[in-house]
Parts: structure tokens; C-alpha cells; sequence
């Protein structure tokens, strides 16, 4: 793939649009403006629970609001993600923020005077304006919550004090990302490259070990200089949720993440039980990594490398066609809308230094998803696609069939969508792949994602359940805490199979952005276990399971988690679930070995 030095050399097909979020800055600041007006009237609105007519007049107002808000929010985060750093870009997104905690603290006092009724007077609402049905599952929801929101004043200390402290996560990216100086590598053909984090996974591919064990190093050396400081920022991340937890009377953060989803323990207990109960099958997986490695042990820097030994680069459009055919057994209503990620230039692929690394799917009420990813023509890259568009085209599913207050997905939901087409993606390679090589990094694919997925998210789950049990004692995390738990969780996770006598191998907690997504990774875990059942089901020809999971897609945020996967015909507490997500895993591996040791296939 063609490198780019800064953003301006990127052709333009190649870069997201984001017209339709405005059309100039001058369109940004008019909206910004507007809206500012508008957060202002929001205050006329108190007392508004005592008259059913003023409550909706609220609720519609409040909506458009938020609507235009987070169109300015998501327009601005985008924008600084183009090019870290930038100071106009750093200051719009501030700005924007602040008009946010201006939204929020205008309307604090609607939650804790909505919670001041009764039950009777509560149901009475919806008798005196029927509209307000409309919005029931929302008010309902914030009902619920009676005993855990403060008064109107408290809320609105809290909102600001959140907010102008809820930098921790920019903080630590921008450190990763924009100030770190990683150094250089010097490539087999003499060529030095520039070490960053939109790169460090393509260069751990590299099939030259000497070069993989250099970049580590050289990148591990530098995080360890900073982890003190990081483990600073994640202290003061979780403290800031259990103290929030706490005043909010849960007895602590998980439990308030539970009261969040609806769920209870028994799906989290299901997924690590049937988890750590077969490491022995993830464990099958790095002795099989070895082997084909041809190597006398693993190391860390050793599992990023192509275990198929691929070495096919796809260009931009030949990932876009492979992406397409891959996901027809979803139908063509499907791959319609997968195909318009394609064609209004929703991605911004390139990478060059200061783009955000990574990738992600980050769409409003209103608007279509933008995917940023960095894109190196790897089959990885290609997988990214396939998961960041399986995010936009949920979001278009749900958008079409739900009104504006119901238009989001609990990420518990969220990661299903895209780690199906992923599932889909292997499959179809490794039964089309052009050759042998093909057809194994097919299957390479997909089992490196459950690895990360479901083992490695569950696994890195567990450590941050025990940071924040480590704070919720009035202990501190510190960098030797947070290296001693992620080198007891290799330990029991990789067992013997994988070395970890490097005295860097502690530090990826460091990089790891979702400790600052407050108990995200569980989502994973529990969405690809999902994913495999879904995927496997429709390639074999299960219409049933194709109708419901296109149901599925179009199911909104009035409804919870839990309602949404009885749609699948899934009881998320049903260790069976997890188990046949490692089964098909099993599977995979058994499968890799026969085409791998197979003489036949070409």
C-alpha cells in the first residue's frame, strides 16, 4: 500500500465525507449557534412534570436538541481524529463539549422532577396526553432509576464536575498516539520506517522475527518510560466511576453497569466459567501457532504474524468487492446498504502520522456512521471493514425503523452486528480462497478475532474488575499493579505455551483504550459468542435464524439487551451459548491443521 506523509497527500476517495453533518465551518458555527439559543429555552421548561402537555413540548425540544448537539460533537471528534493535535481542531472540539455540559446542566432538572411522582401520578401522564407514549420506554427507564438519582442541584454539580474531568481517555490517546517518539525500524530491503501506533500491528506481521522482537521492543521500551503516568490516568478514570457509583447508591461500579443493561450476574458468570474452563482449547491454538511458525516457543511478538503466511496485499477496491461477496448470504436488502458505505465515501482509510490510530464506527441520531481505520491491505484491514460496516449498516437498520429517542444500541448489542460479517468474511475465503494460502488465512482470520474477542476480552475483562475492586478498597493503581495482574492473567490464560520471560511483556494494559469504556470488553466476548452461532446458522441455510437476525438489526434502544437477543432465540445465561462459540472455535483449529497438513489442497 502507497504511504502518506500528512493528510493533504490522500486522494479525496479515500477520505470520509462529511458534508452531511455540514456543509462548511461556516454551517457548523451558524447550527452551533442556533443550538446554543436553544439550550438556553430548555430551562423555561421546569416543572413541566406537573402538566402531561408541557412534558411532551419537552421531551420533542429536548430531542431535536440532542440531535443537533451530538451532530456538532461527533463533526468535531472526527475532525480532530484527521490530525491530532491540531490546535483549531482541539479547540472546536472543546467548544463543543462545553456546549454539552451547557445542554446537560440545562436540563438536570428533569430527571430528578420526574422522580419526585409517585406511581399514580407517574401513570397519570400518559393518560392525559396519549403522546406521550411515544416516548414511555425512555421515561420508564429513568423511572427505574428512582432511588439513584439525586436531587436537581446535586445532578447538575455532577453533570459539570463529569464533564470537566472526563479527559482521561484523550489524554492518554493523545500520549499514545501524537507525543510518543517510538523510533525507527530498519525493514529487510534497507528501507527505515517510522514506528507508530497506526503501524505497530502491520509491522508485527512482518514474517522476519528479528524485526517483529526489534519493534517490540523498541515500542515497549517507550511505553514503559510513560506507564507510571498512564496508570495515573486509569486511577483516577475508575475512581471517578466508583465514587459516582457510590453516590448514586449502588454498592459499587459493576453493579451499576448491570442496573445500566438490565442484566444480572448470571450472564457474566456463564461467559468466564465456559471460558477459563476451556483454555485448554485456546491454549490447542498457540501450540498449532508454533508448529506452523516453526518455532521452538512463542513469544508475545510472535502472535500477530500471519500463521498462514499470506503475504497478498488487497487494494482498496478489491477489499470492498471480497467484503461484498462475502456477506450475500445476509441478502440483497443487506449488501444494498453495506454497498452505500462504499459509495458516499463513509471511510476514511489511509494512515499517515497523527491520525488517530485504530478503528472505529461512529454514527448519530441523525447521521450515517464515519469508520476511521488505517488501512494497509492486509486481510486484517480488510476484517475491519467488514466489522466497522457491520456497525454503519445496523445503525441504518435501526434508524430506518425506529423513531429519533430510540435509535442507539447498547454495545452489548452493538458488536454483534459486526463481528457476524467478520464470521462471514473467513467462511467465505476459506471456502473461495484462490489457493491453500488463501483459504488458511481465511480461517487464520476468524480465529485470531475469537482469540482477542472472547479469550482476550474476557481475560482483560476479569483485570479490570479487579482494578476497580483494587480502588472501591481505597487502594491506588499504580504501573506495578496493573503489570503484576496482566502478567498472572497471561500466565493463566497462555499457560506454558507462550513466553513471558521479556520484561516488557507486562505493559499492554497501557494501550488497551477500552479500560477507559467502563466494562466494554464483556460486550465482546459475549457478541462474538453470538456472531459464531448467528454466522454459522445462515451459511448453513437456517432461514430462521437469517429472518430473526435481520429482525434483530432493526430492534431499538426501547428495548433491552435481553429482549433484543430473545429475538435470536439466545438466553445470554445459558453457559451452552459461550461453550459452542469455543466449539466452532475447536473446529476452526481442527480445520486450519487438515488443510494445512493436507497434500492435496493447492
Amino acid at each position: 500500500m502507497q504511504k502518506y506523509n500528512n493528510r493533504n497527500e490522500v486522494p479525496e476517495k479515500y477520505k470520509w465525507d462529511l458534508t452531511s453533518f455540514f456543509k462548511d465551518e461556516n454551517d457548523f458555527n451558524k447550527r452551533f449557534e442556533e443550538v446554543k439559543k436553544d439550550i438556553e429555552c430548555l430551562k423555561e421548561y421546569k416543572n413541566c412534570t406537573k402538566n402531561a402537555k408541557k412534558l411532551y413540548e419537552y421531551l420533542k425540544k429536548d430531542l431535536y436538541i440532542e440531535a443537533i448537539c451530538e451532530d456538532l460533537y461527533v463533526y468535531s471528534y472526527l475532525i480532530n481524529d484527521q490530525e491530532l493535535g491540531n490546535a483549531t481542531s482541539i479547540e472546536r472540539k472543546n467548544k463543543v463539549e462545553l456546549l454539552c455540559t451547557e445542554l446537560e446542566s440545562n436540563t438536570s432538572f428533569f430527571a430528578p422532577e420526574l422522580l419526585k411522582l409517585d406511581q399514580e401520578e407517574y401513570n397519570q401522564l400518559f393518560i392525559n396526553e396519549p403522546k406521550l407514549n411515544e416516548y414511555k420506554s425512555d421515561l420508564d427507564k429513568i423511572y427505574r432509576e428512582k432511588k439513584h438519582i439525586l436531587t436537581e442541584s446535586e445532578e447538575k454539580i455532577i453533570t459539570t464536575l463529569l464533564n470537566a474531568m472526563n479527559s482521561y481517555d484523550d489524554i492518554s490517546s493523545n500520549l499514545l498516539n501524537n507525543e510518543h517518539n517510538y523510533g525507527t525500524i530498519t525493514l529487510e530491503d534497507g528501507t527505515t520506517q517510522e514506528i507508530a501506533t497506526n503501524n505497530y500491528r502491520a509491522l508485527m506481521h512482518n514474517n522476519n522475527r528479528e524485526i517483529r522482537k526489534n519493534v517490540y521492543e523498541s515500542f515497549y521500551k517507550v511505553i514503559n518510560q510513560y506507564s507510571a503516568t498512564n496508570a495515573a490516568l486509569l486511577n483516577s478514570y475508575v475512581n471517578m466511576h466508583d465514587k459516582m457509583a457510590k453516590i448514586r447508591h449502588f454498592n459499587n461500579s459493576w453493579e451499576s453497569r448491570l442496573f445500566s443493561l438490565n442484566l444480572n450476574n448470571n450472564v457474566f458468570d456463564a461467559l468466564i466459567n465456559a471460558t477459563e474452563d476451556n483454555l485448554d482449547i485456546l491454549q490447542k491454538y498457540f501450540k498449532l501457532r508454533k508448529k506452523v511458525l516453526n518455532l521452538d516457543n512463542l513469544h508475545l511478538y510472535d502472535l500477530n504474524v500471519e500463521i498462514a503466511n499470506s503475504d497478498k496485499k488487497y487494494s482498496i477496491e478489491e477489499a470492498q468487492q471480497l467484503i461484498l461477496d462475502a456477506i450475500k448470504p445476509l441478502g440483497k436488502e443487506y449488501t444494498k446498504k453495506f454497498k452505500k458505505i462504499f459509495d458516499n465515501n463513509y471511510i476514511d482509510y489511509c494512515q499517515y502520522k497523527g491520525k488517530c490510530s485504530g478503528a472505529y464506527s461512529f454514527s448519530t441520531i441523525m447521521q450515517d456512521s464515519r469508520i476511521l481505520m488505517s488501512y494497509n491491505g492486509g486481510l486484517e484491514d480488510v476484517s475491519t471493514i467488514a466489522h466497522e460496516g457491520g456497525h454503519n449498516v445496523h445503525h441504518q437498520y435501526i434508524k430506518e425503523n425506529n423513531p429519533m429517542q430510540y435509535r442507539n444500541a447498547s454495545s452489548i448489542i452493538a458488536e454483534v452486528a459486526s463481528l457476524t460479517n467478520e464470521c462471514l468474511l473467513s467462511s467465505y475465503l476459506s471456502e473461495n480462497g484462490q489457493n491453500k494460502e488463501e483459504r488458511l488465512t481465511g480461517i487464520s482470520n476468524i480465529m485470531d478475532v475469537i482469540v482477542s474477542n472472547l479469550f482476550g476480552s474476557v481475560r482483560e475483562g476479569k483485570i479490570e474488575q479487579e482494578m476497580y475492586k483494587h480502588v472501591e478498597e481505597d487502594n491506588t493503581i499504580t504501573k506495578e499493579f496493573m503489570n503484576n495482574l496482566v502478567y498472572e492473567s497471561l500466565k493463566k490464560y497462555y499457560g506454558n505455551t507462550v513466553e513471558l520471560d521479556d520484561e516488557y511483556c507486562k505493559n499492554s494494559w497501557v494501550r488497551r483504550s477500552h479500560y477507559y469504556m467502563h466494562f466494554y470488553l464483556y460486550s465482546y466476548a459475549i457478541c462474538i459468542s453470538v456472531a459464531c452461532t448467528v454466522a454459522s446458522k445462515i451459511l448453513n441455510g437456517d432461514e430462521a435464524m437469517l429472518d430473526n437476525y435481520l429482525k434483530f438489526l432493526k430492534v431499538g434502544s426501547d428495548k433491552w439487551p435481553k429482549e433484543a437477543f430473545d429475538v435470536l432465540g439466545i438466553n445470554l445465561e445459558d453457559k451452552e451459548v459461550y461453550e459452542n462459540a469455543i466449539k466452532y472455535f475447536d473446529n476452526l483449529i481442527n480445520k486450519f491443521e487438515n488443510i494445512y497438513d493436507s497434500t492435496e489442497v493447492k
